[in-house]
């Protein structure tokens, strides 16, 4: 029994995210992380701390 309920909550799952994706503007989940990561990116370069070694500036 286990692995019909398991089933159909897998399909119906399925079917209502082909639903939303062909009826409505869904975001492009990876282009928003790989976005995201980059701006992480620059604030983490933008607070780093300087190397000792480092007097050019």
């Amino acid at each position: 029994m286990g692995i019909i309920r398991s089933g159909f909550s897998f399909i119906l799952g399925t079917v209502c995210g082909v639903y939303i994706a062909q009826n409505y503007d869904v975001p492009n989940i990876k282009k928003l992380a790989n976005t995201a990561i980059e701006m992480a990116k620059e604030e983490e370069k933008k607070y780093r701390k300087r190397k000792k070694g480092n007097d050019d500036d």
